[in-house]
């Protein structure tokens, strides 16, 4: 099996994780944060690439469409875990973000089992930029007390866009959980 380009950024995406994960953590890495930053853009610019490109011409496989999400899933939540062991993000917040990621795969799979396929909302690509910027300005631990603020600010905005998408897409999709047998 060949694999499409929009395919191939998506492995890349996946491969850049370690690469991301070992910049965060080693801090005898010179310049770790700006390196960790780097990949962590380059990886996050692949998934806005790969979706474009697979749509633009015709390239949507069910490998992408199953290995897409899940690239973006593992490497937002490796960024975030990483800035929990590093300070710089609560467990708690970490926590709701990644709750509401399985119980959205959750309804995704019962809507797929069901043969229902549903599409990501505004909320939901809010909640993505602001979450990826979050993890920019912390991953850059700028100090400052303007960019603590700012990282504080991210942060919440992150939590409530979160969470709002989560109820939206919940509320628009609550249909999925009844029982059709």
């Amino acid at each position: 099996m060949t694999m499409n380009l929009p395919n191939q950024l998506t492995i890349f995406r996946v491969i850049l994780i370690p690469f991301f994960v070992v910049c965060m953590l080693v801090p005898a890495i010179p310049f770790n944060n700006i390196i960790a930053c780097v990949i962590f853009c380059v990886a996050s610019f692949t998934d806005f690439l790969d979706g474009y490109l697979a749509r633009r011409d015709g390239l949507v496989t069910n490998f992408g469409k199953f290995m897409d999400p899940l690239a973006d899933k593992l490497l937002v939540g490796a960024a975030l875990i990483c800035l929990v062991e590093t300070g710089q993000l609560p467990a708690w917040v970490v926590v709701i973000i990644i709750s509401r990621e399985f119980i959205i795969s959750g309804f995704r799979l019962i809507a797929s089992d069901n043969g229902v396929v549903i599409a990501a909302s505004y909320w939901g690509k809010f909640k993505t930029v602001t979450q990826m910027v979050m993890v920019i300005v912390l991953i850059l631990n700028i100090p400052g007390a303007i960019f603590a603020v700012i990282g504080r600010i991210l942060m919440w905005a992150a939590v409530i866009l979160t969470v709002v998408s989560l109820v939206d897409y919940v509320v628009k999709n609550k249909d999925v959980l009844k029982d059709t047998k």
